[in-house]
């Protein structure tokens, strides 16, 4: 049965309004929130109950087809490079070579850097220690570097690949991975640099650190890899994703080397190399501490595979209410483009906390309207994937898990985490959109 775009907007508003109230109100974890939604909206656009469940399931295995390996091996390289004190052996360095004049920015470096494998509030956790005696040393305000490292992680965590939001987002729009992340990197140092210069300039009237509220529950780590043995199980997998999109049928059929090249450069091989490369920053593995440590990654990463899956079946949904063609017929979307993905994500980001679960569901609802945007082509996916992260960066406030750990790190106090974090987020976001719209300008 057809319905009109008016109903069908309806449902789409009240799935979404279901979803915001379940995970902010009621606490209700985000997979149940997105199934339960998929249930009013299939119910809802006179699907029978059978049939929603089976469009429920063609969405969640789809998805999970094409990221389940991605987020399972990029989960533990994080984790990995985490226990073998490697992100530390880097923040170290950068901390050493700019020196106290220049503390903000090697921690806002620091942050992106060390959180292109990892997520950020693991890394935040990670490197809060050395945030801390950084602050000492120099003599500058914790809410300055404390924002300046929490910027940094998030501004790749928000766009590149394999954190989950974009990750998922890529592969429910089918943009190529590869071309993300190589693209992904230079669009989010814009957003490192505003949000270091906000908490340079937010944190002028803040206080130096006199003494950290978590020195005592932080481990110090011991028998570091050297920094080259650090960087290798970061740079590689990044490398290998990132040429692999530039190997042309032609080159394939006329070297062994690059066709091997080529093999290495899918995501799930290069994850597994740098998986292996991390492994080998430590030596003299005991056999439980390699089974808890893998089973703590197997174990994070399920949480993250369930909420994408459903994501995914969220979208399917609404693929089968036809929703989009709707949309297309009856609204001018090309005259929006990419500002509608963006606005999109920015609400459900700022409505329910999650930039993952934010970007999960706004690709989810936009993949039907690709083509009424003129975004579907590869670039224009590869754009809206972008666009969607930036999206997903504004506004982190204190219905997000990640602004709690910030402050409960930092010790930083609310009204300070949100003059400071929290304005450097919607900086940090529009800046983001600006220079993905730019982009759009030259690709």
């Amino acid at each position: 049965m057809m319905h009109s775009l008016p109903y069908l907007t309806v449902l789409l508003i009240v799935g979404i309004g279901l979803i915001v109230l379940l995970t902010t109100r009621y606490k209700v974890p985000a997979f149940f929130s997105l199934f339960l939604a998929c249930l009013v909206v299939g119910l809802g656009a006179n699907m029978s109950l059978d049939e929603t469940i089976t469009v429920i399931k063609d969405g969640f295995g789809n998805i999970l087809k094409s990221l389940g390996l991605i987020i399972v091996l990029g989960t533990t390289l994080g984790l990995v490079l985490e226990h073998t004190g490697s992100t530390t052996v880097m923040a170290t360095f950068l901390l050493q070579k700019m020196g106290n004049r220049f503390a903000s920015l090697a921690m806002s470096i620091t942050g992106f850097i060390v959180g292109l494998p990892i997520f950020c509030d693991s890394g935040y956790i990670v490197l809060s220690g050395l945030n801390h005696s950084m602050a000492k040393r120099a003599g500058v305000p914790i809410s300055v570097l404390s924002v300046s490292l929490a910027t940094g992680l998030y501004s790749v965590h928000c766009l590149i690949p394999p954190h989950p939001g974009s990750a998922a987002a890529a592969a429910t729009l089918g943009a190529d991975f590869g071309k993300l992340l190589l693209i992904g990197v230079p669009v989010a140092i814009p957003a490192m640099i505003v949000g270091n210069i906000w908490a340079i300039y937010s944190g002028k009237r803040s206080v130096s650190l006199t003494e950290d509220p978590l020195d005592n529950v932080k481990e110090k780590p011991t028998n570091q890899p050297s920094l080259f043995v650090a960087c290798l199980p970061v740079f590689i997998p990044i490398l290998l994703i990132g040429v692999r999109p530039f190997l042309s049928t032609q080159l394939l059929a006329s070297s062994s080397w690059l066709r091997a090249l080529s093999y290495a450069g899918n995501p799930v091989i290069a994850l597994l190399f740098g998986i292996m490369l991390a492994f080998a920053a430590k030596r003299n593995w005991q056999k439980s501490e390699l089974a808890e440590l893998l089973h703590k990654a197997t174990e994070k990463a399920g949480e993250i595979l369930v909420i994408i899956g459903m994501g995914g079946a969220f979208g399917a949904i609404l693929t089968a209410t036809k929703i989009g063609e709707h949309f297309s017929q009856s609204i001018a979307l090309g005259s929006i483009g990419l500002l509608f993905p963006f606005l999109l994500t920015a609400v459900l980001k700022t409505a329910q906390g999650s930039s993952t679960v934010a970007i999960i569901t706004a690709a989810s609802i936009v993949l039907p309207l690709l083509p009424a945007l003129h975004l579907n082509n590869e670039t224009g996916r590869l754009l809206c994937v972008l666009a969607m992260g930036s999206g997903s960066m504004m506004i982190s406030h204190a219905n997000d898990a990640y602004f709690w750990v910030i402050a409960k790190f930092s010790g930083m106090e609310i009204r300070t985490m949100i003059r400071s974090y929290s304005v450097a987020t919607i900086l940090m976001g529009i800046t983001t959109f600006l220079t993905v719209y730019l982009l759009s300008k030259v690709l």
